[in-house]
């Protein structure tokens, strides 16, 4: 591909190639203005930023306080979908456990919202949390500093250098400057799955939405109720609700990324999460003693067909409405978690069912995730059924190490860092040793199978300069990130590209 970087002058390269990736994050990210008061505990720096609020154990204390006028710090052991709601309407999030690829931290990066996890000291009771022998209660002032870990007693001044979304104007010139060498080359894209979040990953600079996540548009407590009718309940009715929901959420990212792709991942939803809080004894049935590793993506919707086959026509509805208003829906498909050709060839071709007749015009491109190793050892069997591939690093990872994303933050792999056992925590760098070599040989063998297969990365790698720095001379074509993880992508994968051997 040519060098659209060549079209720069050098001064304007050597500009791209200078700035700072901490220098940007910092602009990105607000910082605490002030010494830091009594510290509390460290934990999991999990979602850059600084924030301080009032202590709301649980989401009913944070929601309880927030429309009294407070700003919160929603404290919990750990968060589930259920949460969500108050997730968004909180100034940072402290959890007890969980770690980078968790959902606490992957949620909060996302919307931009300062989290510490996995914060083991702490031990969280009804109404209040204790640490260190201090009762901590609700309504209690701390702060959260999402960049290093910290959690300290009593209110902060926040210094806030950026109002977001629009990029500061000398930060947003070199940027430009970036999108240029990557131009043919490679692509940022992001992670969004509501039409907000998409039209604020386009203002800073991505170049379509590499991962939607379907599973998190149900997030909130009366979204969450229809997928759990749907998988607990064999009733048409909550199928039409499935649909109704999906063809609204699909047209407003349609609309925010109008002319830009959208990657639309189909449902993957692991039971523990998206079941809790439904009914007990309905939903024994489902219960897993390793659900990360059980019924959820492609092989919940081949269990239950109607599952992916109603979000295939809600994405075509949304399709043909965004059209019929003028606009350039540009959409694919994508199957998660897949590990056998036989199961990715029935996904596609149930896909490809559901689209038919759906006056949505010809079926999108069909891809697939890449997320356990089995995967990426039949990469090439996979590749002859799709259109593209991404790597689900996230997954990969913990099938890789062996590592609960959920567990072995601070308890393992910090202390496996801080000894040298490690070089740095997997789940926030990417593994080259060992994930890099089968994403390496999946490549190889993928396009050996089809030469034209696009690949990328839509783990939360997609953001971290030295993976993204690894995704380029592997030869991938893109990155995908949160939406507030964009500005830095971007200036590290030209970077990158600067650095690469012509």
């Amino acid at each position: 591909m040519a060098d659209s970087g060549a079209e720069l002058s050098s001064r304007q390269q050597q500009a791209v190639a200078e700035l700072s990736v901490d220098d940007l994050t910092a602009v990105l990210h607000p910082s605490f203005a002030d010494d830091a008061p009594m510290l509390l505990t460290t934990g999991l720096a999990a979602s850059p930023g600084a924030a301080t609020g009032l202590v709301a154990v649980g989401s009913q204390a944070a929601l309880d306080l927030v429309s009294a006028g407070s700003t919160v710090i929603l404290v919990a052991t750990e968060t589930t979908p259920a949460d969500v709601a108050a997730m968004g309407l909180s100034a940072g999030i402290l959890t007890a456990r969980g770690g980078l690829a968790s959902h606490a931290a992957v949620v909060a990066r996302g919307w931009g919202i300062p989290a510490v996890c996995d914060a083991r000291a702490i031990s969280v009771q009804d109404s209040a949390f204790v640490v260190g022998g201090r009762r901590i209660a609700n309504g209690t002032p701390i702060s959260i500093d999402g960049s290093t870990g910290e959690v300290t007693l009593g209110d902060r001044e926040i210094s806030r250098s950026w109002a977001g979304p629009i990029l500061p104007a000398p930060f947003a010139e070199v940027l430009d400057w970036a999108d240029r060498i990557m131009a043919g080359r490679f692509a940022v894209l992001a992670n969004a799955d509501a039409g907000a979040d998409a039209a604020a990953a386009r203002t800073l600079g991505a170049r379509g939405i590499g991962l939607c996540r379907t599973e998190h548009m149900f997030l909130e407590a009366d979204r969450l109720e229809i997928v759990q009718r749907v998988i607990l309940e064999d009733a048409e009715e909550h199928l039409d609700d499935l649909a109704a929901a999906q063809r609204a959420d699909f047209l407003e990212l349609l609309a925010a990324m109008d002319g830009l792709p959208v990657a639309v991942r189909l449902l993957d939803a692991p039971m523990h999460e998206f079941l809790a809080g439904a009914d007990q004894a309905a939903a024994a049935e489902w219960h897993e003693h390793n659900p990360m590793l059980g019924v959820r993506g492609v092989r919940l919707g081949l269990l239950r067909p109607e599952l992916y086959a109603t979000q295939v026509r809600a994405l075509a509805a949304a399709v043909a409405d965004h059209r019929a208003a003028g606009g350039d829906p540009r959409v694919e498909i994508m199957v998660p978690l897949v590990s056998a050709a036989g199961e990715l060839a029935a996904a596609v071709r149930a896909v490809r069912s559901a689209w038919d007749g759906q006056q949505a015009g010809p079926v999108p491109p069909i891809g697939t995730m890449i997320e356990t190793p089995r995967a990426c050892l039949i990469a090439g069997e996979l590749a002859a059924e799709v259109a593209f591939a991404s790597f689900g690093t996230n997954d990969l990872t913990q099938m890789v190490f062996g590592f609960s994303r959920d567990d072995t933050a601070t308890r393992v792999i910090g202390p496996y860092v801080s000894e040298g056992l490690l070089d740095a925590d997997p789940f926030a760098s990417l593994d080259r040793a060992g994930v890099g070599a089968l994403v390496h040989g999946a490549l190889q063998r993928g396009r050996a199978a089809n030469p034209q297969l696009r690949v990328g990365i839509c783990g939360e790698h997609g953001g971290d300069p030295a993976s993204i720095s690894f995704a380029v001379q592997a030869g991938l074509d893109y990155v995908s990130c949160s939406p507030y993880r964009v500005p830095v992508a971007r200036l590290a994968a030209a970077q990158a590209l600067l650095a690469a051997p012509v």
